[in-house]
């Protein structure tokens, strides 16, 4: 077998200046206690090496009131300023061992910030070299490790912005994630903080992993570097494998393949990457043919090839020298499924072996729980970078939801479901929902959901949205909402506008309830913006009935009109919605009217004479004794 190793896999020199500081203080006999403020590089078997030699990895500043005094390492990634500062007022000794490339970015970000920039780091918010990096910045800041986090930057239309990066973070990610801020036109300086040695090194790896029929990436799970080296090789090589150490190193998937490419991590030793790069080179396909059929292990994760499928169980074939059992409890928690829709002879299957011996000779094996692990994983994965996810619901529980991703469940309380109370969830039954994770905790079986958060942002967006558009006097189409005895709130698409009683019409509205049902489109007319208040209106201008009531109820005009309200002094007479007009006390009859009332009533019907109009003040005044013959005095006798 050919096996390629990266010439700059292993240790970069920020990680190994920082290691052989360790090592140096604990040679020190004037050292005292030596202490690491966090593992000072991301691999276990460095960590665990310094640990056996009396190195303490401390987490926070408390944990420093709990040790004796001594010296203090700070770790490659760095510490914000007030750590240091902090851990030099307790009396101890202080040996930076941040590596060079980010204290050049503490450097910068403090002088930035402190010259009025917004800093905006691109990078994962929760490692720990972002963490340090913040702590240097004297003004706001924020993080961005992925397009939609640039939806959670504020307006920074009026201030100058400097960008730098985590210096592991993926260069192509970082070119892609700078040309997005820019479309904004904002004033821009960037920095590409991202460190040469991480750049050769993905370059490299992207590089091998083009011509290789499998990949190994070595380093430590909790190292960013690594991830991202295993993520650009994954890219260019499906067959690519993340490993600790030599022990992690399957030799059965490598049967078949006869050129191997190997890179490491920067928190990587040597001693490992040579391990497993002799590993490699010495064993023969022969060799690891056999060594495929030699053990497996309670545990362990192997691909199959199913040979039969009965009612209740899977046989297949593992490589080993008996058969695998998947039975339908293993297979999955959904007893109704029918196994034989599922899987048929021939189809490849990824399970996980259960018992290696059942007593009978038998493999047992489990398929479900494989995939809840992957899908706990998957989970875990979204929760760390804030990842969007949709299943369908499954479950309708009493204090809320619960869905399944990959056989992992999440529950969604009935708070996080929505942004508003739900009196009934089972409309979510069998629907698919998108949700994010805010609370990852397997151990304790406790993984939260949140859908309300999302509702809550895409309805921030869509409000923004809005009230760039719109301003008063535009006319726009929205939906009722809500109906009350004062009005009607409707929505506009990104927020609700309130349409009084007073508005609904150019006459006069008793119940709104009669005129609109919710759910039903509208038209509306914005007739101010107050904030975040909007007052609408349905008296559009083109409708005004006074624009023509010049014309139809000129002085000397016979109208009709409906009594519409009464005081003492007269009633109030409709002539048409919008449209008033007074027929005083006096102008009623020939014959003395003590009170309108005595002769007229609510919603009667009237003929008058118009006997002044001003349209100007919009008051017409109207008269029924004009209309009656004038008695004489003969008459009267």
């Amino acid at each position: 077998m050919k096996v390629t190793t990266a010439q700059s896999a292993g240790f970069c020199f920020g990680v190994k200046r920082a290691v052989d500081q360790v090592y140096e203080q604990v040679n020190d006999k004037d050292s005292g206690p030596v202490y690491t403020y966090g593992p000072i590089i991301h691999n276990d078997q460095v960590v665990n090496d310094l640990k056996k030699r009396g190195v303490k990895v401390l987490e926070s500043i408390e944990d420093l009131d709990t040790v004796p005094p001594g010296t203090v390492v700070i770790r490659s990634h760095g510490v914000s300023r007030i750590t240091v500062e902090k851990i030099e007022q307790k009396g101890f000794r202080v040996i930076d061992a941040t590596c060079p490339f980010v204290k050049r970015i503490h450097r910068v970000v403090e002088k930035q910030s402190a010259d009025g920039f917004h800093i905006i780091i691109i990078g994962n918010d929760r490692h720990p070299e972002v963490e340090g990096i913040k702590g240097w910045c004297q003004g706001p800041v924020s993080v961005v490790q992925c397009a939609a986090d640039l939806d959670k930057i504020p307006d920074l239309t009026e201030k100058k912005i400097c960008i730098v990066a985590q210096t592991t973070f993926n260069y192509n990610k970082f070119q892609e994630l700078v040309e997005k801020i820019s479309k904004k036109r904002y004033d821009i300086s960037v920095l590409n903080t991202i460190c040469n040695a991480t750049e050769e090194r993905q370059t490299e790896a992207r590089e091998i992993a083009k011509s290789v029929d499998a990949m190994i990436v070595i380093g430590g799970r909790h190292s960013s570097n690594t991830q991202k080296l295993f993520e650009i090789c994954k890219d260019e090589c499906k067959n690519t494998y993340f490993i600790e150490t030599l022990v992690d190193l399957d030799s059965k998937p490598f049967q078949s393949f006869r050129h191997v490419g190997i890179t490491a991590g920067a928190s990587t030793p040597n001693k490992i990457i040579e391990e497993v790069q002799k590993s490699m080179s010495e064993k023969s396909f022969e060799q690891m043919l056999d060594e495929s059929f030699k053990t497996i292990k309670n545990g362990e994760v192997v691909e199959g090839t199913v040979l039969d499928v009965k009612e209740d169980e899977i046989i297949l074939n593992i490589g080993y020298k008996a058969d695998g059992i998947l039975t339908r409890n293993e297979y999955s928690n959904d007893q109704s499924i029918d196994l034989k829709e599922v899987a048929k002879p021939g189809d490849k299957m990824e399970v996980k072996i259960l018992k290696v011996n059942d007593g009978e000779g038998q493999v047992l094996l489990t398929y479900k729980r494989l995939q809840a692990e992957k899908g706990s994983k998957r989970l875990e994965e979204a929760f760390e970078n804030h990842e969007i996810l949709k299943a369908k619901v499954t479950q309708v529980l009493k204090g809320g939801l619960s869905v399944v991703v990959d056989e992992a469940r999440v529950f969604i309380p009935a708070s996080l479901v929505s942004d508003s109370y739900e009196r009934d969830l089972n409309k979510y039954k069998d629907q698919e929902i998108e949700f994010v994770i805010t609370e990852f905790n397997p151990r304790r079986r406790r993984i939260i959901g949140d859908r309300k958060q999302l509702i809550l942002a895409e309805k921030e967006k869509l409000k923004d949205e809005l009230f760039s558009r719109i301003q008063p006097g535009d006319i726009v189409e929205g939906t009722l909402k809500n109906i009350t005895d004062f009005g009607a709130f409707i929505d506009l698409g990104g927020a609700d506008g309130l349409l009084h009683i007073s508005e609904m019409s150019w006459g006069r509205v008793d119940n709104p309830k009669k005129l609109f049902k919710v759910g039903d489109p509208i038209t509306v007319l914005i007739k101010e913006i107050n904030g975040e208040k909007i007052a609408l209106s349905l008296k559009f201008e083109d409708q005004n009935p006074w624009l023509t009531a010049d014309e139809k109820y000129a002085a000397g005009s016979i109208v009709e009109g409906k009594v519409a309200r009464m005081t003492d002094f007269g009633a109030f007479v409709e002539l048409e919605p919008g449209v008033d007009a007074l027929l005083h006390v006096s102008q009623i009859s020939h014959d003395h009217v003590e009170q309108p009332s005595d002769v007229l009533s609510v919603g009667q019907l009237i003929t008058a004479k118009v006997v002044d109009f001003n349209g100007e003040d919009r008051k017409i005044s109207l008269s029924m004794k004009a209309l009656e013959n004038n008695p004489t005095d003969e008459d009267m006798d």
